[in-house]
């Protein structure tokens, strides 16, 4: 056998064992109120076996030294609060869903930054910086560890801190190996990010924020997705080939607008009402093409799709979504204006079919 024989041979070998178990079929679980395992049977009625829960973290400015946290969260929801996580996974496994925990950082600026945008003035502010984000991602790991949650993400599109700053997060990783025992991965943001970080040998797959732009026209086809997934494709294979990792994507999320998949990122609070054409069939479409472009790649690990609401004691999407505008309505008083019906989440639309015909293929 040939050298490139071997490799191929290797590599394709490598590839059987990562998907032994299947690929992951995920939501991002929206915490909120405290939770039975009823809120469980629409996933496992669609196929999913995966749920991400997301605590947060805090900083006041992208350059401010410092990192908040509080896992009591008794100023939080209760979904958020490390019992209020624990409990949720320990619910989940008892239905056969998994659990990844991903923390995130939320900045209280409105200075238009994020946190892709965090960069410290001095290397004593990084020092500071990371020295707090270390305590917070070992206090979830430990929170992982004792939920028995079977994945960990060490971070969430930090592009500067990621990409600048490779040894602080393999200092980090080593550290976290002591303390959680399942897998762990890494967000990186699809733009700049993913393609240009040095520690994914040291975590256990590859994770995409996979927010990528398909096209400039409103209402494309199928085909025309399915056609220009085939660029952002050829790029993470070669990436998932040089580290020997799969990839999963940790988020990815179409909202119901015929725009969809021009700026995918783009939250429905800041859509220009103006310019708003609501397009449930757009958004099954765009995850149509995302499933026959990627699902069938032996690189691919899967999905967590943006995002589910659970619902709490309200049992159906439909009851729950008017309580919650209900609520919006007391908070907003004379500023309330109805909601324009633009969401991510695909319940109770086709996206929801879609997803649920496709989560059902090749299980585990």
């Amino acid at each position: 056998m040939s050298r490139i024989g071997l490799i191929i041979s290797l590599w394709t070998l490598v590839v059987t064992c990562m998907y032994s178990q299947g690929k992951v079929r995920g939501v991002c679980w929206v915490a909120e109120d405290s939770i039975t395992n009823i809120n469980f049977e629409p996933l496992i009625n669609n196929n999913v076996d995966w749920i991400s829960q997301t605590p947060f973290a805090w900083m006041g400015e992208y350059d401010e030294p410092s990192v908040k946290f509080d896992g009591d969260r008794k100023r939080r929801n209760w979904g958020g609060s490390d019992y209020g996580l624990i409990y949720t996974a320990q619910m989940a496994k008892s239905c056969g869903v998994k659990t990844i925990l991903k923390p995130h950082i939320w900045m209280s600026t409105r200075s238009g930054k994020w946190r892709s945008d965090i960069e410290m003035n001095s290397p004593h502010e990084w020092d500071l910086w990371f020295n707090d984000y270390e305590a917070m991602i070992l206090h979830y790991a430990a929170v992982a560890e004792e939920g028995e949650m079977e994945a960990l993400c060490i971070g969430t599109e930090l592009l500067i801190p990621s990409t600048e700053h490779t040894d602080r997060w393999r200092i980090i990783i080593k550290k976290i190996r002591k303390v959680y025992h399942g897998q762990l991965t890494y967000a990186a943001n699809f733009y700049k990010e993913y393609d240009n970080i040095e520690f994914w040998d040291d975590l256990d797959f590859i994770g995409i924020q996979a927010y990528f732009p398909l096209t400039k026209k409103k209402s494309p086809t199928k085909k025309e997705l399915v056609k220009a997934w085939k660029r952002p494709m050829k790029k993470m294979a070669k990436l998932s080939r040089r580290f020997n990792k799969p990839i999963v994507f940790t988020e990815i999320g179409y909202k119901n607008t015929a725009d969809a998949a021009i700026e995918p990122w783009i939250w429905p609070s800041n859509v220009d009402e103006e310019k708003l054409e609501i397009s449930d069939s757009v958004q099954a479409t765009c995850y149509e093409a995302l499933f026959e472009a990627l699902w069938d790649a032996d690189w691919f690990g899967g999905v967590y799709i943006w995002k589910w609401f659970h619902g709490g004691h309200r049992f159906t999407f439909e009851d729950y979504w008017a309580h919650r505008e209900e609520r919006r309505k007391q908070r907003m008083g004379d500023e309330y204006r109805p909601g324009m019906g633009v969401r991510f989440s695909p319940q109770g639309k086709a996206a929801e079919r879609v997803m649920a015909h496709w989560f059902s293929k090749a299980r585990s």
